[in-house]
């Protein structure tokens, strides 16, 4: 298995694949380059699979198509009918090589039922005037709803009526600018503006359809035009099409612009070092590219080469343009490094450059110098507990307030500085910060979905604990790796060979090796050599089992007539796809049918989502309140949760949190994590995929069910959380004997 790949896990979230496909012989070969430069030109956000099924043609004969896209797929297949039986994807739009893409084609990719199809009309001398699908037409196609016998009828190879025998019931009738015949534009007429995709339904140089012809020569070009024109295009590009097109043009025309859009877009792979590999030689130390000198920082800091980083950004700062958000990063990496006033002098700078930088603004609070404050009756540093965890301050995340907390009560009620040492996940851990852990009787990492390659990346782990091996291999205490989840998205590129090395000498050194859910145990044992895998164990969430943990607990004897619903908003491509708008439309649905049974409110564990309400108020007339769980307590945001009669979250903790406090859950899946967590408890019902097609009565239907026998639904919770429990308390009684006890 590579180290190096896309961790996709589209079956565990039901993302939605999709694939364009055509079919094609020897002939029509040559008209597909035209066809795909036209659709990544036209629209430059999108890059699916393009899937080439062929009679058997050799496979040098597709390397002209391979040059221009990263992902085609080429399939032997008998016929064009083959596009229903295409394994691997959900929804197929069939193109044909006499096409062209003209405009925007999104609304295809956002279609969830049926065939659709543009239904042309016809004359014959037999039948007169009728609508027919077109065997070569442009179809999008839901497998879902496609037997054979569709697929037969679609077709017309059944024999009995060809496909207007299949019109009726599994047909979406498109628009006719979606597959618009030039049989239409006879006497040179001109192509319409609003044609998106032109059908050729005589030869590409056919007297007579002169504009036709032309809009199409429009794609008739070189690999080199073509990329040049790709890169130049405004707007957002696809990051895959674009480091796709542009090294090529980099290498033989490098200009400073383009290797920082190459740089941008490993950048945001996580390809940290060939960002630094493209952008360096080009740079230099010039001082007119602030922006170039400010991204080779950000990317020399992902690597943890902290010195040179510091460098380059400070000859970003020194543009006054770019000088808020140079020192914002020269701030956060003055932190990683422990120079705390360091960093707060970087963020005072910042603020002098724009006192309205968010950024600096943050840091300058996060490392302000503290003032007096009572301090708690002291401790030996050998009686006292480390813990590496991400510790969120401000208007963070609630569930990164709540996780930690939750974390250090399975060790004891006192989980104040008295009897724990903090040591911020993020940061450096050097020589100074060894000392410190090995001072301590153990050291705890965790919770939290900490193996993940961004957030904060760094060169050391590739995971976001910053430490280097070999500080990992000295550390002399007893190391717990407690509740952490592997977090990777559905398609996440994570470039995995330096983090197997770290993980490799994480396990050997730790004496307890606990994983949150089980998906999480699968995907680390896969990367561990077959001596390690058995000292991966499970311990779930401590978040999850909050009624024995929390000092005092009591249940509710009375919950609030209240739904609360959460969503996410963090890499929203890898969490919707093409389908945002389908997600919104389906939970305006649900919601509408709940707010007739309760009061629906919005939990936001962060400002960020509250996108949502935006949006749902916005696009659907529907207005929730909001309850803004980070401006809260932790106490606060357990009550509100413990108060509620279903919690509805997409995020992690939007259903760890409240399942813990004894709250029933439906959870929103746009994450392998959440779909981990409910098979665990052996309640996968619980979750519905944002991509579900029936999303919103489903939902509703599902809601509706708690509130019915509520009393039911709670003691169903508790009765999950059994286990939950016993395994972590299992795991606890031998943690006390590694530790000893304090």
């Amino acid at each position: 298995m590579s180290h190096s790949c896309a961790d996709d896990r589209s079956t565990v979230t039901g993302r939605r694949r999709i694939a364009f496909a055509v079919h094609t012989d020897e002939d029509r070969l040559p008209g597909l380059p035209t066809l795909l430069r036209s659709l990544a030109l036209t629209n430059p956000g999108v890059c699916e699979d393009f899937v080439v099924l062929h009679p058997g043609l050799p496979d040098s004969s597709f390397d002209a198509l391979r040059r221009l896209h990263p992902r085609v797929v080429t399939r032997r297949a008998d016929g064009r009918a083959d596009v229903f039986r295409l394994e691997g994807y959900d929804t197929v739009v069939a193109l044909d090589p006499a096409m062209v893409v003209l405009g925007d084609i999104g609304e295809l990719l956002r279609m969830r039922h049926g065939v659709g199809a543009v239904p042309q009309l016809l004359c014959d001398g037999r039948t007169g005037e009728r609508r027919t699908v077109l065997p070569d037409g442009l179809l999008v196609v839901q497998r879902a709803d496609v037997d054979d016998a569709v697929a037969a009828r679609l077709a017309g190879t059944d024999g009995d009526g060809g496909p207007d025998a299949a019109l009726e019931g599994v047909l979406v009738p498109l628009d006719a600018r979606y597959d618009f015949l030039t049989r239409r534009l006879h006497d040179d007429a001109p192509v319409p503006a609003h044609v998106a995709v032109l059908h050729f339904t005589g030869p590409f140089d056919e007297p007579g359809y002169g504009p036709a012809a032309e809009a199409r020569r429009r794609f008739e070009m070189s690999d080199e035009e073509f990329r040049a024109a790709y890169c130049a295009l405004p707007g957002d590009k696809h990051p895959d099409l674009l480091a796709h097109c542009a090294p090529p043009l980099l290498r033989a025309r490098p200009s400073l612009g383009l290797a920082r859009t190459v740089a941008d877009v490993y950048r945001r792979q996580g390809r940290y070092d060939e960002a630094v590999d493209v952008l360096a030689p080009v740079v230099g130390d010039r001082l007119d590219a602030p922006r170039c000198q400010e991204t080779l920082g950000v990317c020399l800091m992902a690597l943890s080469r902290y010195d040179e980083a510091e460098a380059r950004l400070l000859l970003a700062a020194a543009s006054p343009d770019v000088a808020p958000r140079a020192f914002a990063q020269l701030a956060r990496l003055a932190w990683l490094c422990g120079r705390e006033e360091d960093a707060h002098a970087y963020a005072r700078e910042g603020l002098d450059a724009d006192p309205t930088d968010a950024g600096c603004h943050s840091w300058y609070v996060r490392t302000r110098p503290e003032g007096p404050r009572e301090q708690p009756e002291p401790v030996a540093a050998a009686d006292q507990l480390a813990h590496v965890a991400l510790f969120a301050e401000g208007q963070e995340n609630a569930g990164d307030k709540v996780l930690p907390e939750a974390v250090r009560l399975c060790f004891g009620t006192d989980t104040g500085p008295r009897r724990w040492y903090r040591q911020p996940v993020h940061r450096l851990v050097d020589e100074a910060a060894l000392e410190e852990l090995n001072a301590r009787r153990g050291v705890v990492v965790g919770g939290g979905g900490l193996f993940l390659p961004d957030t904060s990346p760094n060169g050391n782990s590739h995971w976001q604990w910053n430490v280097p091996d070999d500080v990992l291999a000295r550390i002399t205490v007893p190391l717990a790796v407690f509740a952490v989840g592997y977090n990777v998205f559905d398609g996440q590129l994570y470039r995995r060979g330096r983090f197997a090395e770290s993980l490799r000498v994480l396990v050997e050194r730790s004496a307890f090796f606990g994983l949150r859910n089980h998906g999480s145990i699968e995907r680390v044992r896969e990367l561990l050599p077959e001596e390690l895998r058995d000292r991966v164990r499970y311990q779930p969430c401590p978040t999850t089992v909050a009624r024995h943990l929390v000092p005092g607990w009591l249940d509710p004897a009375e919950r609030d007539d209240t739904v609360l619903v959460n969503c996410a908003y963090d890499r929203a491509g890898l969490r919707f796809g093409h389908d945002y708008g389908h997600f919104l439309a389906q939970t305006a649905v649900a919601l509408r049918a709940l707010r007739d049974r309760a009061d629906v409110r919005y939990a936001a564990h962060m400002p960020a989502d509250e996108k949502f309400v935006h949006d749902l108020r916005r696009e659907h007339g529907i207005a929730l309140p909001v309850e803004q769980l980070y401006d809260m307590s932790n106490d606060a945001i357990r009550d509100l949760y413990r108060r509620a009669r279903l919690v509805i979250g997409m995020r992690g903790h939007a259903g760890m949190i409240p399942f813990g406090c004894g709250t029933p859950i439906l959870s929103l899946v746009s994450h392998p994590k959440l779909a981990y967590f409910l098979s665990d408890i052996g309640r996968p019902e619980w979750g519905l995929s944002v991509h579900d097609r029936e999303l919103g009565a489903r939902l509703a239907e599902r809601a509706a069910a708690v509130l019915d026998d509520h009393a039911a639904a709670v003691a169903d919770v508790h009765g999950a959380q059994k286990f939950l429990w016993e395994t972590t308390r299992s795991n606890l009684d031998e943690l006390r004997e590694t530790f000893g006890r304090a």
